[in-house]
């Protein structure tokens, strides 16, 4: 496709993101003083005993035994000395949940003991990600449930987005008080007034203007009139809808600020206006438009359209802004097709994101195929087998901030979606939670943490659905240290031909001493027939380590697997090599990423 040519781009990635009917009536919400999650009270069942330098019972375990032996016959509770703690405080069972007073009275004789320095509780400690409080959340399992959910609440202790921009390159915004305390100033880039319908071309004014079309073949052949998507804001409210407030759904990256960049009006976009919109939005140059005073380190694109390769309008943009430190999030498309027929999303340098389902399923609509990074929650309003532009599964949607106008704003509300239009936006508010965990985040790094914390699909997917369904909390914990080590990646495409041998680098540096004896290795290979590919990890002093085995009879596309390797011969620092050797005829494919967990 030319890339001047207009793109459909709502029509592309969420033509069947289909609004339901409206939810139930949600109940009152209870005021601000009672909406607090409190803390739980557990019984005290230890108390931590810290003894005097030079007293016996601060070094002699016997010592303080006895000590809590004299102080059980004190005060007639069932006390005795558990263990010694790192700082040489004595830990003393109370013999089971103690009640306060009995508390009181053990730990009144504890202190009168001049050989005792301090006493006190042995207490209870609780993650501060508290579920929220919005009166929707309940009905956000894309958020929280085991099966088809991204596992978002168990990152919220430690990121929740704080200092990270979000733009939104889509329809707009539509005013919502769900949404307006993480909104900042964005652009309008439709260039053509009658396309932009605010009655001129490119201006500093956001505002979804609605992208409705009156008659049947409005928008070329096939098109059918269709009232305002206000696409945007659903995709928004995804990503950071204010949270804790008592009020409607939150976002997975609540404290992150969001850029509406609109690109998308009547009869969708053209690529001119998109690919000036992604410069702009990731601090680049565009001429005649003032510099973009709040650079986005996340761009989402839920939008596309059909082309059997990337416009270079687009992959230009593309690499701009990925050589900015921005992360640009794409759908796959809605037209259960193979991806690599729809762009961005046949752009290098994306993470290229596939719906699921429910029920962990690939999303009947959703486009698949070798080039799909990764998957997230995207919903199925209705099933594969019902009526088309019916609703009859709401509860299994996207649940998102809305408004209710037919054509222009009206209303503010909150409706169901589905679409790979939703899915992207989860690992939009996932990259903008990882980025502010951990501010020296490269592109590269963040798409090669999402893609090798994934979990497999519960479900099924034909065709190809990346590494599987984002877990938010599994990744975050990767790069904050909590769980694993430090991650080396490259996401550079390297291209196997037929009976080639090539490799894929990775500089490790600012590690000292050994590899660990459980090393992971992370590989995304994009090849069919992978039983043809030899795969060997090299270490900086040459040693070859085989991760895969050629197979005459391994007929399956792709690798897409994680090796652990024990290296700790090796020393961690230096160049490592991903080998790749393809050893029969007929079929190829790349090395899409890699990455090295130390």
């Amino acid at each position: 496709m030319a890339a001047s040519a207009t793109i459909a781009a709502v029509a592309a990635t969420s033509s069947v993101a289909l609004a339901a009917t409206p939810p139930a009536p949600s109940p009152k919400p209870a005021p601000a003083s009672q909406s607090m999650t409190g803390l739980p009270t557990a019984a005290v069942e230890r108390v931590i005993v810290t003894y005097k330098s030079r007293t016996s019972e601060a070094t002699s375990n016997t010592a303080a035994r006895s000590d809590a032996t004299a102080k059980a016959a004190e005060t007639g509770e069932s006390l005795s000395f558990e263990r010694r703690l790192a700082g040489g405080a004595a830990l003393v069972d109370l013999g089971g949940k103690a009640s306060k007073k009995d508390l009181t009275e053990v730990l009144d004789a504890f202190r009168a003991d001049p050989s005792v320095a301090s006493a006190e509780p042995d207490i209870r400690a609780y993650a501060m990600a508290v579920t929220p409080n919005d009166t929707e959340y309940t009905k956000q399992w894309d958020l929280f449930e085991a099966t088809g959910g991204m596992n978002v609440p168990g990152a919220w202790d430690k990121t929740t987005g704080s200092g990270v921009t979000v733009a939104v390159i889509d329809t707009g915004y539509a005013a919502h008080t769900d949404l307006a305390a993480n909104v900042v100033s964005g652009y309008d880039f439709i260039s053509t007034a009658a396309d932009a319908r605010d009655g001129n071309g490119r201006d500093s004014d956001a505002k979804d203007e609605g992208d409705w079309s009156a008659t049947d073949g409005e928008c070329g052949t096939g098109s059918k009139a269709s009232n305002s998507s206000w696409h945007g804001t659903h995709v928004a409210g995804t990503i950071a809808a204010t949270t804790g407030n008592s009020k409607g759904v939150a976002g997975i990256a609540y404290n992150a600020k969001i850029q509406p960049v609109r690109v998308l009006g009547k009869c969708g976009g053209s690529s001119a206006d998109i690919a000036d919109a992604i410069t702009w939005a990731s601090g680049g140059t565009v001429p005649g438009v003032p510099a973009n005073p709040n650079p986005a380190k996340v761009i989402n694109m839920s939008l596309g359209g059909a082309s059997a390769t990337c416009p270079s309008v687009y992959q230009n943009a593309i690499n701009g802004a990925v050589s900015r430190g921005t992360t640009v999030v794409v759908a796959a498309g809605n037209s259960n097709a193979n991806a690599s027929g729809f762009t961005p999303a046949n752009c290098s340098g994306v993470i290229n994101v596939a719906s699921t389902s429910r029920e962990g399923n690939r999303s009947f609509y959703s486009n698949f195929g070798s080039i799909v990074d990764v998957s997230a929650p995207g919903g199925e309003t209705r099933r594969a087998t019902d009526t088309p532009g019916t609703v009859t599964t709401p509860e299994n949607g996207i649940l998102s901030t809305l408004n209710s106008g037919a054509t222009t704003q009206s209303t503010e509300n909150y409706k169901p979606y589905q679409g790979t239009s939703m899915a992207a936006p989860h690992i939009a508010g996932l990259a903008a939670l990882l980025k502010s965990a951990k501010s020296t985040l490269t592109p590269a790094e963040i798409e090669a943490a999402i893609k090798s914390n994934a979990r497999p699909l519960p479900g099924t997917c034909t065709g190809g659905c990346g590494t599987g369904i984002a877990d938010a909390a599994k990744t975050v914990n990767a790069v904050t240290g909590t769980t694993g080590g430090t991650t080396f990646s490259n996401t550079a495409d390297v291209t196997i031909a037929d009976l080639s041998t090539v490799s894929s680098s990775i500089a490790v540096t600012g590690l000292t001493g050994n590899a660990p004896a459980a090393l992971k290795v992370n590989v995304d290979i994009k090849h069919t027939w992978r039983g043809d590919l030899v795969i060997d990890l090299i270490a900086p002093d040459g040693t070859v380590r085989n991760l895969k085995a050629s197979s005459s009879s391994d007929s399956a596309d792709n690798v897409l697997a994680t090796y652990t390797v024990d290296a700790s011969s090796e020393v961690a620092g230096g160049t490592w090599k991903l080998q790749v050797r393809d050893v029969a005829s007929g079929d190829t494919g790349y090395i899409d990423s890699w990455s090295l967990t130390f």
